[in-house]
């Protein structure tokens, strides 16, 4: 009699708690599993739309790179009119002394 208590016949012994806890895992996993294979299922049928979600939109150029090297020549170019402004600014003082001594030595 006493190994049918141990088996679980008495109500009072039987704690149900566990098996509670196993039916909801159980049950999430298998959640999980179905979500998943439906989610396969519908990536193969929809790599295409996937994909295109991360791929980068198309660039108007041909690639990236000669973007940047385009870029790096205008900076280039901006440099080099800066300093050939600079350069007309600084003759243009110059002249402007020359002028003025000039006009100065002949008065």
């Amino acid at each position: 009699m006493g190994a049918h208590g141990v088996l679980g016949n008495e109500p009072e012994s039987i704690d149900y708690s566990v098996h509670e806890a196993w039916n909801e895992a159980t049950n999430v996993y298998l959640l999980v599993i179905l979500v998943s294979f439906g989610l396969l299922m519908y990536a193969r049928k929809n790599k295409r739309k996937i994909m295109r979600i991360f791929t980068l939109p198309p660039t108007v150029g041909s690639s990236p790179e000669p973007n940047f090297y385009d870029s790096l020549q205008k900076v280039r170019l901006r440099q080099q009119l800066e300093m050939y402004s600079l350069a007309r600014k600084f003759e243009q003082q110059q002249q402007q002394g020359q002028t003025d001594s000039v006009q100065l030595s002949m008065e």
